[in-house]
């Protein structure tokens, strides 16, 4: 499969990235979320507890093919993933670290064992309140001598979520990974909506196999958890670039699960943008552009919406002329959401920001600026 490799400097930002779930990289209140919900299981089924954190640079072999993705699969695309080499990626998902935590088993499988990887992982994805490229992400393996049963799932499943979010209705519906079997998508209701918060399942006997363990001996237990969206639910936070915020009113209550209380309602300016693009852009592929191109000043982009989508075969001569479009481009009119967490912007300061996202991504031979 033809990849895109990133630059060296989008891996250097991308390594120093503060992991908020690591203790060692400074306090937050994730990793008070992290610790309960490990704390819980491991208290649940009286047994002995493994927490892996590894090097998020990976192989292909590590983040796919160990985990049986096939090898045409569109998780490969290098829309979707950070590839720093044909054989080398950020990881997209920390189940990556699975397979050789796996295979250090095999010599002396455990009677029963919990497995607690959380970590960032790095992906391309849309900008709004609720997405982020770098979202970290929690996955807990139960690995036990014996057969687990779709009923010890669902008690796990329950644990953790009424560890994570005391009270609040749950539901199940199927989903498919290639690692697992009898797959299940986790949601919660918030607000009379269901919110997906994980997927889980039985490990797959054919994984375990290629890792070194008898599936006719050892079972398991596979659970993967969004920690940014599990968090922003615990303490009612609808912003996800407040977790990260540098506002000491915001840190403060960084330090535990309580309730967040705003510190300010900020009014939103918008500015919409008409740009050509290449016809194979999609909206990944915009967002992880425009988070590139503002950088430290990605705070002040709440979200960026694509309004409409024209090829170019459809647009008038004149809108043509204008933008400088050219075949095999096409006209994308874009909605940006200017709007700090914790400040107020100025109309410069959101021009600004318009005219930087403007010049990053618009690709026709003309352009039009604000300032």
């Amino acid at each position: 499969m033809k990849t895109k490799s990133i630059s060296r400097e989008e891996l250097d930002a991308a390594l120093c990235l503060r992991d908020l779930s690591d203790p060692s990289q400074g306090p937050h209140a994730m990793q008070s979320l992290l610790c309960l919900i490990h704390e819980t299981l491991e208290s649940n089924w009286s047994c002995q507890k493994l927490i892996y954190r590894a090097c998020p640079v990976v192989t292909v072999r590590e983040n796919y093919d160990e985990l049986g993705y096939p090898k045409e699969g569109i998780a490969r695309n290098a829309r979707y993933t950070r590839y720093i080499s044909q054989s080398a990626l950020l990881r997209t998902q920390i189940t990556a670290s699975i397979p050789i935590l796996l295979r250090s088993l095999s010599c002396n499988p455990p009677n029963d064992l919990l497995l607690v990887c959380p970590g960032l992982v790095y992906r391309r994805d849309v900008i709004d309140r609720l997405h982020v490229g770098e979202p970290h992400q929690l996955d807990i393996w139960r690995i036990k001598k014996g057969k687990l049963k779709t009923d010890d799932l669902h008690s796990m499943i329950g644990a953790v979520v009424e560890a994570a979010l005391p009270g609040r209705a749950y539901r199940t519906i199927s989903a498919n990974h290639p690692y697992t079997v009898g797959g299940l998508q986790i949601d919660v209701e918030i607000k009379g909506q269901w919110i997906e918060i994980g997927e889980c399942g039985l490990a797959d006997p054919e994984l375990l196999q290629r890792s070194g363990l008898d599936p006719r001996e050892i079972s398991g237990l596979a659970m993967g958890l969004g920690l940014d969206r599990l968090l922003m639910l615990r303490k009612g936070i609808d912003d996800i670039r407040l977790l990260r915020a540098t506002d000491p009113r915001v840190i403060k209550q960084m330090s535990d699960l309580e309730k967040y209380r705003p510190v300010s309602k900020q009014p939103a300016i918008t500015r919409d943008l008409s740009i050509c693009v290449n016809n194979e852009l999609d909206a990944e592929q915009l967002g992880d552009r425009v988070r590139a191109a503002l950088g430290e000043h990605l705070e002040g982009l709440e979200t960026l919406e694509v309004l409409s989508e024209t090829p170019y075969d459809h647009l008038p001569e004149s809108a043509r002329e204008r933008m400088g479009v050219q075949q095999g481009q096409k006209n994308l009119l874009i909605r940006l959401v200017i709007r700090h967490p914790t400040r107020t912007l100025t109309a410069e300061e959101a021009n600004q920001i318009r005219d930087q996202v403007y010049m990053n991504i618009h690709e026709g031979l003309k352009k039009e600026l604000t300032t």
